[in-house]
């Protein structure tokens, strides 16, 4: 099992920057993708970043130059850095975490923290 708890949410506004981090507990595989994800208000849920355990990243269109992705292994937290955040970038952020092993998958994810662009 895997506990992921998340922390720097809250309010913002538009053109300001906010961080997130997600710090990960319990059975983490070598092979795993930290990332996170968000959902705005009658909306799915949507990739925002991930970083697999090589550091590699891979991030959404629409935060692209805005937002950076970083992790620390030796505390097995990943980091969400938000610059000229926009009111559109208004949602819950949740944490992931997937681990890999043997050709199969398992998902984690975080209680979700909020996140809020004032205009």
């Amino acid at each position: 099992q895997v506990q992921l708890v998340e922390s720097g949410g809250g309010l913002v506004q538009a053109g300001g920057s906010l961080s997130l981090s997600c710090a990960a507990a319990g059975s983490i595989f070598s092979i795993n993708t930290l990332g996170w994800y968000r959902q705005a208000p009658g909306k799915q849920r949507e990739v925002v970043a991930i970083i697999d355990s090589g550091g590699s990243t891979n991030f959404a269109n629409s935060v692209k130059g805005r937002f950076t992705i970083s992790r620390d292994n030796a505390k097995n937290t990943v980091y969400l850095q938000m610059s000229s955040l926009k009111p559109e970038d208004t949602a819950v952020y949740y944490c992931n975490l997937v681990n890999f092993r043997l050709g199969a998958y398992v998902n984690y994810w975080g209680q979700g923290t909020l996140v809020t662009v004032s205009s």
